[in-house]
């Protein structure tokens, strides 16, 4: 087709200049970044409730006093994990206070 439209005209390549190529190392090492110097934060409060209860085996029989320390101000919660935990070793558990500390 270029043959119909041009004649026998030869073409010249395109010219490409070549791509000069950086030398880049094979590995570069990177000094370890020191570690930034952190300030001490003081512990926030953290509300604390301790639950008395009276836990037992035996229906009226022996009970003993347990102590549980929740992370909560909710007195409701606190009961409520105190109990939780103790029904797992004692068969009947009864709430005696909920203070907080």
């Amino acid at each position: 087709m270029r043959q119909a439209l041009f004649g026998n005209a030869e073409v010249a390549p395109p010219l490409v200049e070549p791509a000069i190529k950086e030398t880049v190392p094979d590995s570069v090492i990177v000094p370890p970044a020191k570690p930034a110097a952190r300030k001490k934060v003081a512990k926030a409060f953290t509300p604390r409730l301790r639950v008395h209860l009276r836990v037992g085996n035996e229906y009226e029989g022996e009970t003993f006093e347990m102590t549980h320390e929740a992370d909560t101000l909710s007195t409701l919660l606190a009961e409520q994990e105190a109990v939780k935990l103790a029904r797992n070793k004692f068969r009947y558990v009864e709430v005696v206070s909920v203070k907080s500390m």
